[in-house]
């Protein structure tokens, strides 16, 4: 159990000790997306949602999921974040389904990674649309939430799609 970096020696969680790492400047981009029918794309993009602004709710939760990751996550330590920004972006699909892309850029200046922070900003966002649309229908989907890449730190960068093992 000792190649474990989140247990101790009796093999029982911890958090990882990262007094010895360096600081240095750490971003993460992570996406998700939420597929929904032609109504539901209207009622956002027309801004008819009886909740308000949906994206620009979207856009505060993602923002407050970032900075609340080491509050849901257990092993996630809680770090200055110098930047929160997401992105949306549509796509139209077949049989009148569209779907909602949303990015999320979290940047910090500290000795560990960002990457959760921006995989809880995407996640927030998407599950605000989900909520603020689902009278309209409960059948949309969220998708698939991955992260797009990442600099800085000890493992060094990382894109998606620069690995041929990648899913």
């Amino acid at each position: 159990m000792t190649d474990f970096t989140h247990f101790n020696e009796q093999a029982r969680a911890k958090m990882v000790d990262i007094t010895d790492k360096k600081e240095s400047s750490r971003k993460a981009i992570a996406h998700s997306s939420v597929q929904m029918n032609q109504d539901v794309y209207e009622n956002i993009v027309e801004q008819k949602n009886k909740k308000g602004d949906v994206l620009a709710v979207a856009q505060i939760a993602g923002i407050m999921g970032a900075k609340q990751t080491s509050s849901l996550i257990p092993m996630c330590h809680p770090i200055p974040i110098s930047g929160v920004d997401l992105s949306f972006e549509w796509r139209s699909q077949e049989n009148n389904i569209y779907e909602l892309s949303i990015a999320a850029e979290v940047k910090t200046i500290g000795n560990t990674g960002v990457e959760m922070e921006a995989l809880t900003a995407a996640s927030t966002a998407a599950l605000t649309v989900y909520d603020m649309c689902k009278a309209i229908d409960k059948a949309m989907i969220i998708g698939q939430t991955y992260l797009q890449e990442k600099s800085g730190g000890k493992n060094g960068d990382f894109r998606r799609g620069d690995m041929k093992d990648n899913i």
